[in-house]
């Protein structure tokens, strides 16, 4: 291999390197607070707009978080009520449960955030 092909494939595999660094599943908020869980309803939840993350409560002290991007064609979900999650583009809901899909045009569930709750705070795990 000569020096300069070797020179590229050195670049590429670093600045791979700084991608997956960058792109982690914390998103680069990890252990971030996103919300009180005082302002988390029970049977509802509540939609962080600048986070694009959508946290729940399905019963009282079980508090779950999903990505807030629509499965369907990446609207922000934006309601949160009578136990679904309501995107506002094409009308697909979702459970606040397990965000499986309740109504489409969505056919997949919105993904998981992972999340730790502790002293009133929720955050992202």
């Amino acid at each position: 291999m000569n020096a300069r092909r070797r020179a590229v494939l050195a670049a590429g595999a670093a600045g791979a390197a700084a991608l997956a660094t960058g792109c982690g599943s914390s998103g680069g908020d990890g252990g971030a607070e996103l919300a009180r869980t005082a302002d988390v309803p029970v049977g509802g939840g509540t939609v962080l707009k600048e986070r694009k993350i959508v946290v729940t409560q399905p019963t009282e002290g079980e508090f779950k978080a999903f990505s807030a991007v629509c499965t369907h064609a990446s609207c922000l979900v934006s309601t949160v009520s009578d136990g679904a999650i309501g995107c506002p583009c094409h009308g697909s809901r979702f459970s606040i449960t397990d965000a499986a899909v309740e109504a489409g045009p969505a056919t997949r569930p919105l993904p998981a955030v992972r999340i730790s709750v502790s002293g009133g705070a929720i955050r992202r795990a």
